[in-house]
């Protein structure tokens, strides 16, 4: 099961350095500032050679990464044990590592790295051969690709670069589903044997999660989900894929416009347990303030969860209850003779209920209750 197939437009050798141009302009930059071989890898060559225009910008030296993005007149954000820098040009982050070798001591481990004399070794760790192609920002623009990614490109499959690359990261089979999700691609034979025996309980929770929760911020985020169930790898809520798809569209309304959450309430639609959303898709508030007091018990992940699942009621909690404010305060409450207290939270409570519920409108009616409500025994 893949998405929609891409249709590849493949770019000629001779138009790579006018589509680069066009798609990284500030890349020339890092061409005059270097003094080193210095070469555009990963998926920004990827999605270029697909024609895809812009993706994140990942950049390899055959030297120090750190002296480059000091020669680009940035600030670098550094990270030694990677031998990585990350510099911010003409508005765009650009990651910038020294060409490198990966180890890893044991199944799900973090990576040992050690520098690394030339490009091709740098591609030799990376996950799929669709990944592995560099194009160099000096001389002449043309692809190394010592793992065959073009022709895995014109395939439109995924294909790893040896058969131990999901037991040394077993996190390469989310991405592998992330991957083939967003491009269509399907899996090479021997990658699909490979990924299916994949196990994920050898890497920590957190690390699982959080490449899940990337996975989760993608537009075709339940076509991933899908994916990694078929493949035996996760097991999803009952439903899950069919709710995160019904999430993925109800995040695109104004209403419900919670970017910040996406990549969670996508998550947990897919693989999460249900929680307090059950709560909320069942009730049927009896009023406007029985529906708020029901919706602060719970998050806006449960929120978009429970709408999603059809609890429309949400949708007037959102709009128009929960923006419901007081035009009097404790302060007002203490003027008029109210002690600090209980009696005072009990008549502002009583007040902003009766204001949702439609029952009082301006100052004058609002304190009337509220003290009302205080003065009850």
């Amino acid at each position: 099961m893949v998405g929609k197939v891409v249709q590849l437009t493949p770019i000629a050798d001779d138009k790579i350095a006018e589509e680069m141009h066009r798609a990284y302009p500030e890349l020339d930059r890092v061409r005059d500032a270097s003094e080193v071989p210095v070469y555009l890898v990963g998926g920004a060559v990827r999605d270029l050679l697909l024609g895809r225009g812009r993706a994140d910008i990942d950049l390899v030296v055959e030297g120090d990464a750190e002296a480059l993005a000091t020669a680009l007149g940035a600030s670098p954000v550094s990270h030694s044990r990677f031998a990585t820098a990350k510099v911010d040009l003409d508005g765009h982050e650009v990651d910038i590592a020294t060409a490198r070798t990966e180890t890893y001591p044991h199944p799900g481990a973090l990576p040992e790295v050690e520098p690394a004399a030339t490009v091709e070794e740098d591609l030799a760790r990376r996950d799929f051969s669709v990944n592995a192609i560099a194009i160099p920002l000096r001389g002449e623009p043309l692809p190394v690709d010592p793992h065959g990614g073009r022709a895995d490109l014109e395939a439109a499959q995924l294909r790893v670069l040896h058969p131990g690359s999901f037991e040394d990261d077993p996190t390469r089979a989310i991405r592998a589903a992330r991957y083939a999700a967003r491009l269509g691609f399907s899996l090479e034979p021997d990658t699909e044997r490979l990924l299916r025996a994949a196990d994920l309980e050898t890497i920590s929770d957190d690390r699982r999660e959080a490449e899940l929760l990337r996975l989760a911020a993608e537009a075709t985020a339940p076509e991933a989900y899908a994916l990694l169930a078929e493949w035996g790898l996760v097991e999803l809520r009952d439903g899950g894929v069919e709710l995160a798809r019904r999430v993925a569209e109800l995040l695109e309304l104004p209403l419900w416009d919670l970017r910040e959450k996406r990549h969670e309430i996508v998550h947990a639609a897919a693989a999460g347990e249900a929680g307090g959303e059950a709560a909320l898709l069942e009730a049927s508030p009896a009023s406007p303030s029985e529906g708020v007091a029901l919706a602060a018990a719970y998050g806006e992940v449960e929120h978009a969860l429970a709408r999603a699942g059809g609890a429309g009621w949400l949708d007037d909690y959102r709009e128009r209850w929960s923006k419901v404010e007081l035009e009097i305060d404790g302060e007002d409450l203490i003027a008029a003779g109210v002690d600090q207290g209980r009696a005072l939270g009990r008549g502002l409570a009583e007040a902003r209920r009766a204001k949702i519920d439609g029952e009082i409108s301006g100052r004058e009616e609002e304190l009337a209750a509220a003290l009302a409500a205080a003065g009850e025994a």
